[in-house]
């Protein structure tokens, strides 16, 4: 590759990257070991991804037949069935240090601490009010517990990593005693406990937030892991990804683990058992060598452990970010890029199964549309999301199982409720309404909020 000048969504000349959109392939023999399922090389991903590099901006047409291969694999490989999950989110905390220009879900740590005067929306929750807020969500049938925090000071992995990092003289740790705090969040292993509620599914601890249990330690991230499950740890979300491109992650997170990092912790979190999921959060400074780039690490990750259940792509979502306030970008992934990128996904990452649309980046009617570009599952529930709403998302924090029924109806498809792993599924009938959870610990059909049964009465 050679240097030049980024051209970011927006379509201006943004940052000079390394790795440019550039190949001696071709579109249309691409596009060809693309329908006979032959595994495709980074440089067909960057032609299926642009509709060909041998022209400017994305053809209409070809797109087309990408989206229209895409889908077929789809429906060759998991049928016509589209799932999604019982869940609630429980965020623990958005204090945080890092810095993420992408990122508007965290809140400076500094004022958190006791006396402060800086002024925040943010919140820290301890251990007692997670466990309270899962046991209410399992009694309304919830499946899976979410939780992704910011990388709170205060945070340590237990008891005998706070000990360390208490005695610790270093001064690079991003810590700070809990007790300087307003509210002590715990650690991340009480967190996990409290969550442990009646055998719900705990779907936590980030690559990133593995790292912060780790800092001020010579623990592998199998120790860390391995303590986490034996907590309650249940499965680990591949979120923290953003781009798998160091290049990129040094403009828009370079407070955060770099590339073979994340990887190095998604592969221990496999080896001591947990399941994970894997991401992609694109639509930013990035260009489609590196969205390909990505693609193939976590193909190449798949291939090693074989452990990710799922490929979910996140539109960056760029109201209220520092990537739009200081004008590095113009906006998002436009709805060619993100049918694109669902469509690839589907195609390149021939070792995963399921790849999840995401109606809370996109809404409901673009979320179906992706659902024929290659996508098989739906999200879930979500009792609670904060993270694209402080961002500028402009959807909603909860979707009711008959919404999912009659969305998934309407396009000719089967709604299905799966458990996080999707080891465990359930075929749901339009008909028999309304519509609940089945598969939670305590759910047995009944609409989840009282407001769904109201309205499935009248």
């Amino acid at each position: 590759m050679t240097d030049g000048p980024a051209t970011g969504p927006g379509g201006r000349e943004t940052i000079r990257f390394e790795h440019r959109p550039e190949t001696d392939q071709s579109f249309e023999n691409a596009l060809r070991k693309a329908r006979d399922g032959e595994r495709l090389t980074v440089a067909d991903g960057v032609e299926l991804m642009t509709t060909g590099t041998d022209t400017d901006g994305i053809d209409r047409e070809r797109r087309e037949r990408v989206l229209a291969a895409a889908d077929r694999r789809r429906a060759e490989e998991v049928g016509e069935e589209v799932t999604f999950v019982a869940n609630v989110n429980n965020n623990v905390t958005t204090a945080c240090n890092t810095g993420c220009l992408f990122c508007n879900f965290k809140n400076t740590a500094e004022n958190f601490e006791n006396g402060s005067e800086g002024e925040h929306a943010g919140f820290t929750k301890r251990p007692a009010e997670s466990r309270e807020i899962v046991r209410d969500a399992v009694e309304m049938g919830i499946y899976e517990v979410t939780s992704v925090s910011g990388l709170h000071p205060g945070f340590a992995l237990d008891e005998e990593h706070l000990e360390i990092l208490e005695t610790s003289d270093r001064g690079d740790l991003n810590y700070k005693s809990p007790n300087r705090y307003e509210t002590d969040p715990g650690t991340y292993c009480e967190q996990i406990r409290a969550m442990n509620v009646d055998g719900v599914h705990v779907h936590s601890m980030t690559p990133e937030e593995a790292y912060h249990g780790r800092r001020g330690t010579d623990w592998s991230y199998e120790e860390v892991y391995g303590r986490l499950a034996d907590a309650g740890l249940d499965s680990v979300p591949g979120t923290a990804a953003e781009i798998l491109v160091d290049e990129v992650r040094d403009v828009i997170c370079p407070g955060k683990i770099g590339t073979d990092e994340w990887i190095e912790a998604i592969e221990a979190a496999a080896t001591v058992g947990l399941d994970t999921t894997a991401t992609i959060m694109y639509g930013h400074v990035e260009n489609e060598m590196h969205r390909v780039m990505h693609l193939k690490r976590i193909r190449d990750l798949q291939d090693r452990t074989d452990n990710i259940t799922e490929f979910v792509p996140l539109s960056f979502i760029h109201e209220n970010t520092p990537l739009y306030e200081y004008d590095m970008v113009e906006g998002g992934a436009s709805d060619a890029e993100d049918e694109l990128m669902i469509a690839v996904s589907r195609l390149f990452l021939d070792n995963v199964d399921h790849i999840q649309a995401s109606w809370v980046k996109s809404g409901d009617a673009k979320g179906l549309k992706l659902l024929n570009c290659g996508a098989d599952d739906f999200m879930g529930t979500i009792l609670s999301e904060e993270i694209t709403k402080r961002a500028g998302g402009e959807y909603g924090e909860y979707r009711s199982f008959d919404e999912y029924v009659d969305m998934i109806t309407a396009i000719g498809r089967t709604p299905v409720e799966r458990s996080t792993d999707y080891r465990q599924r359930r075929v749901i009938d339009p008909d028999d309404r309304p519509h609940g959870p089945k598969l939670g610990p305590k759910a047995d059909g009944t609409p989840m909020l009282s407001g769904e049964a109201r309205a499935a009465d009248d």
